[in-house]
């Protein structure tokens, strides 16, 4: 990975995302995850920080092989949240 690369995918930059998707409501999974992260009990910085996994996994994607942001699998991905065996493919 290139520093330019690097600089898209900071933690901090990834939590920024996650939170501006939060405020603009789309896309609707990422809320609808929070709550129910949250609501099982985990913390709300520790799930934002999970979210931010499964969101790095499409970005990367996206970077590394010129594909279009795959709005279906990272929805999956929040789904299985906070299981993140996917992390490993």
């Amino acid at each position: 990975m290139d520093n330019q690369q690097e600089s898209y995918m900071t933690e901090a930059t990834l939590i920024e995302t996650i939170e501006n998707q939060l405020a603009d409501g789309e896309p609707k999974k990422v809320k609808e995850t929070l709550m129910r992260l949250v609501m099982t009990g985990t913390p709300r910085e520790e799930a934002i920080e999970w979210m931010a996994c499964a969101l790095a996994v499409e970005v990367m994607d996206v970077m590394q092989n010129g594909a279009s942001f795959n709005e279906k699998r990272y929805s999956q991905h929040l789904d299985l949240l906070p299981n993140m065996d996917w992390m490993e493919d």
